[in-house]
């Protein structure tokens, strides 16, 4: 599912995610290392067409993470530890984007968004979403999860701390 289609099931969770993302320009994407252990990295994602993009350095280790296995996770980053604004995470399968026209319209879009255009070779991946949840965090340290699944509505529920011994 591309981000459109995500948009259209789940808007309240695409908004929020857009609105983080355009405002810190960062992202973190999770992928699997050759080792099978996870490997977390900052990610400048950009929606293009309906489309969420992730452009990455040529052969960097998570563009070839995601060339040999494309399952990873995209999250929306926080300020600090005490922004209750939240987060959202976004599980997906990455795809390698090699058509010419398609990363023509990212480079042109990513340089009217940052004033900024890659030269010479780098990755592009699409992001086919699978599974979307917003963390929201409240004064108490509760976080409220809002679940998304294709085909379904998104579902809410509380995730108490309360007696759990959790202290941040």
């Amino acid at each position: 599912m591309n981000w459109a289609e995500f948009a259209a099931a789940a808007p309240e969770l695409a908004r929020f995610g857009e609105e983080r993302m355009k405002a810190t320009g960062l992202a973190l994407v999770g992928t699997v290392r050759r080792d099978g252990l996870p490997r977390i990295s900052p990610v400048e994602p950009l929606i293009v067409d309906g489309q969420l993009y992730l452009g990455m350095m040529w052969r960097s280790r998570k563009a070839l993470d995601l060339l040999r296995d494309r399952r990873c996770l995209v999250q929306t980053t926080v300020r600090d530890r005490e922004d209750r604004a939240g987060e959202l995470k976004l599980r997906g399968r990455a795809v390698d984007v090699q058509d010419p026209v398609v990363v023509e319209r990212y480079c042109r879009a990513l340089q009217e968004a940052i004033d900024w255009r890659p030269e010479g070779q780098f990755h592009l991946f699409a992001l086919d979403i699978e599974r979307a949840d917003l963390i929201r965090y409240q004064e108490n340290g509760d976080q409220v999860l809002r679940e998304w699944r294709p085909g379904s509505p998104a579902q809410e529920r509380v995730r108490s701390w309360t007696g759990s011994g959790y202290a941040g």
